[in-house]
């Protein structure tokens, strides 16, 4: 088990249905980072935008993205998480990947879609959280309009850390503030959020506003609003113990299962 993991948030300025241009833009920040990390987080549909025409840009999971994630992640020697719009049997999703160093592969299909921006219409939900050990960290990694759904972040299983990556804009960015600070707090983990810049093809702003929450709620990070940004920190196995034992919170929750 290791003690410490040091996260790397890439806070890029999405192109429009551009997967080449973005993964470009991407590998160049990548590649200005001088230290080592264990993790990388990369922001919902990060190749292409919030695109509600996944006939247009859907890639399979043999595709050059995924392709692409696997190497970043074997030459850096890390672990990468993002989420792409894949199609599998005629069928679409919003499908965040955990790129293990190896290559190795775990997935989760965005469980609850947006439907304001009518991604129920072209999307299949997910109906699984996935729950990834890495490095002894328990990681449970979910996508955007997730945050909204706290039993749905619910620390069941131990886990030390939400990761939400999101396409979240500037009109309801206090909502996405608030949700990361209480998702941390309520489930005594860290909680990292990952968000893009910008403007979209329907002239939605984006501001960023990526972060990482440790278990009582403090902000570790310090991104700049709407600025591409690259930034590492590090999170301690050692803090949350400390403060779980300290505080036992959590042996108070209350037991409920939880119906999809």
């Amino acid at each position: 088990m290791q003690d410490q993991l040091k996260v790397a948030l890439i806070q890029p300025n999405t192109v429009w249905e551009k997967r080449k241009q973005n993964r470009e833009n991407i590998s160049s920040k990548i590649a200005d980072i001088q230290q080592d990390f264990h993790l990388l987080v990369l922001p919902e549909t990060f190749s292409t935008g919030f695109s509600m025409k996944p006939e247009t840009v859907a890639e399979t999971m043999n595709g050059k993205t995924v392709e692409w994630m696997q190497t970043i992640a074997s030459e850096r020697n890390c672990a990468l998480v993002g989420s792409l719009i894949i199609e599998e049997n005629k069928t679409y999703y919003n499908r965040l990947l955990f790129v293990h160093p190896s290559g190795e592969i775990q997935h989760y299909d965005k469980r609850h879609l947006f439907t304001l921006a009518g991604e129920d219409k072209v999307f299949s939900a997910g109906t699984e959280r996935l729950i990834v050990d890495y490095l002894g960290w328990k990681i449970c990694p979910l996508v955007c309009y997730d945050l909204r759904f706290p039993v749905w972040s619910r620390n069941t299983q131990g886990i030390d850390m939400l990761i939400y990556v999101a396409n979240w804009p500037k009109p309801r960015i206090i909502a996405w503030d608030t949700l990361l600070k209480a998702r941390a707090i309520e489930n005594m983990c860290y909680c990292i959020g990952v968000n893009r810049v910008g403007e979209d093809y329907g002239q939605n702003e984006y501001t960023g506003s990526s972060a990482v929450y440790d278990v009582l709620g403090n902000s570790i990070t310090s991104m700049k609003l709407g600025r591409e940004q690259v930034e590492i920190t590090t999170l301690e196995k050692s803090h949350i113990a400390y403060y779980r034992n300290k505080l036992g919170f959590l042996d108070d929750r209350d037991n409920f299962n939880l119906v999809v």
